[in-house]
């Protein structure tokens, strides 16, 4: 199983760092680029905004190849193979609806309004055929089981969180791409270690795929990941979130089954979380639009402080590191508490760093 993962994980890294330099070098011909001038814009040159398209190309291509055949269905491992054939079948049509959209995006733009009526369409794909959702917050806020609309409302608006919110973050060098490799890296850990092969599968072609992209995105970027990278990103994000915190109890043991399963999943992705939901609060204290962009970020206010974009990333970085650290050091069986420990300490880590910066 483990040879699996690994092969994977390699898969998708060499593919990326074989492709990319043509990719770059194709799309500064057809000047597929994105220009400096806006005054929210990090750069000073032309950089090529289809990275995506390697994302994608690098996580689909590991994930097929890799996939479990039927002497591996046999062999006993701790999943369901129909199950993962029909989650499969959606969550590939998922993502080439998205690529398709982001790359559109990337090269001549989209309307807001027709993205999320794309972002709907996948969401129902994603929620409502696949069963991909949250059905119950295992004893989160005191709440159980949830009823099927309020369950298929609550996850498609999950969906569209995610999504957007690494959108929003990938405003500097290597920062989506790393926070989406911690994500992806500890969600393939955590299925490795409960035997779903499956989601362990795209998790790690995932990561593999980030990985490669890093070695291109980071400063000085030759490459950005553009929408066609994001929207992948967030919304494999998304299903192994879902996966997560929907994963029969029966099937954890040891440290597993003593962690908050929402708790966790919002802990891998605190940072994208938090810094959407800080961003949306102060424009609409400020009477703008939520979806209104400005350079409010917190990566923004630590560029603002001196730090480089290298330093940034690892500080984010290690931030993110810290909080699915603490969620793991949580009392059992104290979804409440551990929310609130977690919530706490990102709140104010967060706004820490963004008075910090504010007043520097």
């Amino acid at each position: 199983m483990i040879v699996d993962l690994a092969l994977a994980f390699l898969t998708a890294l060499l593919l990326v760092m074989i492709a990319m330099p043509s990719l770059i070098k194709v799309a500064k011909l057809k000047h597929l680029v994105d220009e400096p001038g806006d005054q929210r814009k990090l750069h000073n040159r032309s950089i090529p905004t289809i990275g995506g398209i390697m994302i994608f190309a690098g996580t689909l291509f590991a994930y097929c190849l890799m996939f479990p055949s039927k002497d591996q269905w046999m062999m006993g491992n701790n999943y369901d193979p129909l199950s993962a054939l029909n989650e499969f079948k959606y969550l590939v049509a998922s993502m080439f609806v998205l690529f398709f959209l982001g790359l559109k995006d990337d090269i001549i733009g989209v309307a807001p309004n027709k993205k999320l009526y794309v972002h709907f369409l996948v969401g129902i794909i994603l929620v409502y055929m696949a069963n991909i959702r949250i059905t119950s917050f295992w004893g989160l806020f005191s709440v159980g089981e949830l009823p099927y609309w309020v369950s298929l409302v609550v996850s498609l608006f999950t969906y569209i969180v995610i999504v957007n919110s690494i959108n929003l973050i990938d405003g500097v060098d290597g920062l989506a791409g790393g926070i989406g490799f911690i994500a992806a890296a500890t969600f393939g850990v955590w299925f490795y270690s409960t035997g779903d092969l499956p989601l362990s599968l795209l998790a790690f072609s995932l990561a593999g795929s980030l990985v490669g992209f890093l070695f291109f995105n980071f400063q000085p970027a030759k490459i950005f990941m553009g929408d066609s990278g994001s929207l992948i990103l967030g919304m494999v994000l998304y299903v192994l979130a879902m996966k997560l915190i929907e994963f029969p109890p029966n099937r954890m043991y040891g440290i597993l089954a003593n962690v908050s399963k929402p708790v966790l999943a919002m802990a891998i992705l605190c940072y994208p979380l938090m810094d959407t939901l800080r961003a949306f609060t102060v424009r609409i204290s400020k009477g703008t639009s939520p979806f209104k962009a400005d350079k409010n970020h917190i990566h923004h206010k630590l560029l603002s402080m001196g730090f480089s974009h290298q330093h940034v990333c690892f500080i984010l970085y290690g931030f993110t590191l810290i909080i699915v650290g603490i969620t793991f050091m949580m009392p059992p069986n104290t979804p409440n508490i551990s929310l609130a420990v977690v919530f706490i300490t990102t709140f104010f880590s967060a706004n820490g760093l963004f008075w910090w910066g504010k007043k520097s």
